[in-house]
């Protein structure tokens, strides 16, 4: 049952990796239509990360948290693990990083986002960062 929990772990994993490395680079097209008032596009974007984020994104959250909770109670002796208190330490800062994104959604739907194209390319590394960190922690698990 564990590698069952753990293969679909990490295909859910995957897939809302894809979908916060997407969401915000998304944005940073949005921000710089917006500056061109390119209303056309704007609008395409608007469908574009309003069904990233609900129809993939968010799923993808919920499963890769259920199915790595589920590991946890086939293994709870890994709870008085540190690798495994950091890397659920960042899981918690994507899963705000997460909310932070539906913020900004909401924003741009409102024609209310006021952050510009370079802010966005600067927040879409920061779930490249976790990623690196959860992959090693997970791995090699260091202490």
């Amino acid at each position: 049952m564990y590698l069952w929990m753990k293969a679909l772990h990490l295909v859910a994993m995957v897939t809302w990796f894809a979908a916060l490395f997407y969401l915000p680079r998304l944005y940073v097209y949005h921000a710089q239509a917006r500056d061109r008032g390119e209303q056309q596009a704007i609008d395409h974007f608007l469908v574009m990360e309003r069904k990233l984020y609900r129809g993939i994104m968010t799923p993808s959250m919920i499963a890769v948290l259920l199915f790595g909770g589920a590991m946890l109670a086939l293994n709870p002796a890994w709870l008085g693990q540190g690798w495994l208190h950091a890397k659920l330490a960042l899981v918690v800062v994507l899963v705000a990083y997460h909310h932070v994104c539906l913020i900004y959604l909401k924003q741009f739907a409102a024609a209310r986002c006021t952050r510009g194209h370079v802010f966005f390319r600067w927040f879409n590394e920061l779930p490249v960062i976790a990623l690196l960190l959860i992959i090693f922690l997970a791995v090699m698990k260091p202490f």
